[in-house]
């Protein structure tokens, strides 16, 4: 289990969360993400982003009055592989 603090990233988290799950989390791993709330928007986009790449959203819960966290369990390459599809699948219908 990885623990990553975005804070400093504000709203700007998205690219460097997907970079650590890709490159810094094993098949398998869970990673603990943490950023802050400005825009409360951040809550539902960062589900369905972790939903987009095809991981395992474990969890997600206010932190204190200003952070948020997300648990991901990053999957195998074929599962992932499915999902994405699913996914691209489901929002072309």
């Amino acid at each position: 289990m990885k623990r990553y603090d975005l804070r400093h990233l504000k709203d700007d988290f998205y690219g460097r969360m997907q970079e650590l799950i890709e490159q810094g989390l094993k098949e398998g791993e869970v990673g603990i993400f943490l950023f802050e709330v400005g825009d409360f928007s951040h809550i539902q986009k960062s589900a369905d982003f972790i939903r987009d790449l095809g991981h395992d959203l474990m969890n997600s819960l206010k932190f204190n009055e200003v952070d948020w966290t997300i648990v991901v369990k990053k999957v195998d390459e074929k599962t992932r592989l499915e999902r994405v599809a699913s996914t691209t699948q489901e929002k072309a219908e």
